[in-house]
């Protein structure tokens, strides 16, 4: 759960890097919120809760993608293959990469701190 508030603490930081676990973090938590809400809304009647969950993760979920992408030493325009059928796989792919080590154009590595390197 720490993973999705510090996330959520960079609303909109679109510059830097966010690791692996970061993302998939986020984005397990995203969906098992998003899931319980739309039990919620099922059993009201409505499908205000989810709607309104989404509406609110939009920004958020961009922004990780946009530093996860980074971190691979990718540019964040990359998140715009998401839109596109069958080929949205490939930004599957670069989701899972392993980040690239050391300092690239967006910034340090982030699992520097973790290793005890920086």
């Amino acid at each position: 759960m720490n993973w999705f508030l510090l996330t959520l603490k960079q609303y909109a930081t679109f510059s830097g890097r966010a690791r692996r676990k970061e993302y998939w973090f986020f984005f397990l938590f995203y969906l098992l919120i998003f899931i319980g809400l739309s039990l919620l809304d099922a059993i009201l009647g409505f499908g205000l809760l989810s709607s309104l969950f989404a509406l609110a993760m939009l920004v958020p979920s961009v922004a990780v993608a946009v530093r996860r992408l980074h971190d691979t030493g990718r540019t964040g325009w990359w998140v715009l293959i998401g839109l596109v059928p069958v080929v949205n796989l490939l930004l599957i792919y670069f989701m899972v990469l392993d980040s690239d080590p050391g300092t690239n154009a967006y910034g340090p590595n982030p699992k520097a701190n973790d290793l005890g390197l920086a």
